[in-house]
């Protein structure tokens, strides 16, 4: 009897207190006060196509909004009285919107802490924008401080492209991005209209008011600004850039992307022996290039083992020992398009009993001496005087044991620890074996391998101009210019398809390649399977 009276007294008490829940709490929090401020993110997860009137409901309790503005209407460049903002309060996911307040948004600068109240506005899409209306700046809008920090988003235009709606109203920066097509001399930026940095074409509006529309365009530059969209003639929303200030413009000086001759595919780890199969696929961009006229040099660099010499190579690609290994390209045409292949005497497409190539565009070098030991390459001018020396493991030149290694192609056949590559790619920057960089003391010189500026690699830093041309530079950790092709499991027998497209006209990739792609080799496997498909490299004019 006594557990019956005491089960109805539990039920009778949960009941109270379900039915509390409706008439004191909101949502699920039985007796609680919502906060009084809502993340951007769910802010704009509340539009769905229509208009939406902003009320406690449809704020899950909120009445504002806490952000930091990013517009700056000094430029004249920015849709007026659009005040922008963004913060990460929903999971540190970024995210920004516009509140439209008329005239008074001028008033207000990046790094203005501010609060809105948003209660009793309206979310709507104009002009392609999603933006919040009916917000007087007056009553509604407060600044709590100035000069916090603004986060600016370093994002490729291809990441922006396909998601128009996330990166909406965020502060980006895109880099060594350049007009397309190529401007004419003379052309100002009012007349340029879409840029490509290397991943996608972005349209950068420019306003013929702004105070930067008649500075020259320049050849190469980092982009900051804010993104919007607009809603083209199916419904659809296209994303754009609108730099706010000038010193959101950055000429990045004479940088040129311009390769003649560029690296378009691997085969780093035939099956079975790798000593003479492996081999470097290539293309030339331009003119075709006579090599017994413009000579070449292919340099690997291996890293494995002991990595004789210990630590980060004091002369760069000049190494040699078991760091570096160069072979001269002095015969042959690299025609303008098609490939090109530099690789063992054997000409086999994976390995021992595998197709053989039969075609003209091959550079062979035997990569066994007949002793079964590691060709000694080249010759350079650095000691030791060998560029490359013998070991006692009949092996190719890229490493199999998950150490770092790289291919770099120079315009020269005569190199020292300053040259720099006309292209190179590296394998695994994230593995053990031979220091790959060593920063520079007050009584020594940065050590390393030297980058070029590419798709892959800054030479230049995009954010502040700096210098930065080496692989991996920092200590300890993994730092910049780290871009690498993945290391597989050894003896696969993959090809690595880094198709990218390079556009002819402008000097530069519209594409970037690939760092993960592959084909996965048979003994049967023909040459049209890493020369035709929509992964291989290809050039557009």
């Amino acid at each position: 009897m006594k557990n019956n009276i005491l089960n109805s007294l539990l039920i009778a008490l949960l009941l109270l207190a379900l039915g509390s829940c409706k008439k004191d709490g909101f949502g699920n929090y039985p007796g609680g006060v919502p906060y009084d401020y809502i993340a951007i993110f769910d802010v704009r997860n509340i539009y769905k196509g229509q208009d939406v009137q902003l009320t406690k409901e449809t704020l899950a309790g909120a009445t504002s909004l806490y952000a930091v503005v990013t517009s700056d209407h000094d430029g004249g460049n920015l849709p007026e009285g659009l005040l922008v903002v963004q913060d990460n309060r929903r999971n540190n996911w970024l995210r920004g919107i516009c509140v439209n307040i008329g005239a008074d948004a001028a008033k207000y600068h990046p790094g203005d802490s501010v609060k809105i109240k948003i209660e009793g506005a309206t979310i709507t899409r104009k002009d392609g924008i999603l933006q919040i209306t009916g917000v007087a700046a007056a009553n509604d809008v407060v600044k709590t401080s100035s000069g916090n920090d603004v986060t600016v988003t370093k994002i490729d235009a291809g990441i922006i492209t396909a998601n128009p709606d996330i990166y909406e109203s965020i502060f980006v920066m895109i880099t060594k991005a350049g007009f397309t097509p190529v401007p004419q001399t003379g052309t100002v930026m009012k007349d340029g209209e879409y840029v490509n940095d290397g991943f996608a074409t972005i349209r950068l509006v420019t306003d013929p008011d702004a105070d930067f529309a008649n500075d020259p365009i320049p050849g190469l530059a980092v982009y900051k600004g804010i993104t919007f969209n607009a809603v083209d003639a199916v419904g659809k929303l296209t994303a754009q850039i609108r730099p706010r200030i000038k010193s959101d413009l950055i000429s990045m000086g004479n940088i040129s992307l311009a390769q003649p001759l560029i690296i378009t595919g691997l085969q780093r780890d035939p099956q079975g022996g790798d000593g003479n199969y492996e081999y470097v696929q290539l293309m030339a961009t331009g003119d075709d290039i006579d090599f017994s006229v413009t000579p070449y040099c292919i340099v690997f660099t291996n890293n494995a083992g002991a990595a004789t010499p210990l630590g980060a190579p004091a002369n760069g690609w000049a190494t040699g020992g078991q760091r570096t290994i160069k072979w001269n390209i002095t015969s042959g045409v690299a025609k303008k398009g098609q490939f090109f292949y530099f690789g063992g005497t054997a000409k086999m497409i994976n390995g021992s009993g595998s197709t053989p190539y039969t075609g003209d565009n091959w550079y062979g070098k035997q990569f066994i001496t007949t002793k079964g030991y590691f060709n000694t390459g080249d010759g350079g001018l650095v000691i030791p005087s060998a560029f490359g020396s013998a070991t006692s493991t009949p092996s190719g030149p890229f490493a199999n044991s998950g150490n770092p290694c790289g291919v770099a192609i120079f315009k020269s056949t005569s190199i020292t620890k300053e040259s720099i590559p006309a292209d190179v790619v590296f394998v695994n920057t994230k593995g053990t074996g031979g220091s790959l960089y060593q920063a520079a003391t007050d009584k020594t010189a940065a050590l390393g391998y030297r980058i070029t500026t590419n798709d892959w690699y800054d030479a230049v830093n995009p954010d502040n101009l700096e210098a930065q041309p080496f692989i991996r530079m920092t200590t300890g950790v993994l730092g910049i210019n780290t871009k690498c092709v993945p290391y597989y499991t050894a003896d696969l027998g993959y090809f690595d398809m880094l198709g990218g497209v390079y556009n002819v006209t402008l000097g530069r990739w519209t594409k970037a390649r690939s760092e993960t792609k592959y084909i996965d080799l048979e003994k049967t496997s023909t040459w049209s399977e890493i020369e035709t498909g929509e992964d291989v490299t290809r050039l557009e004019e």
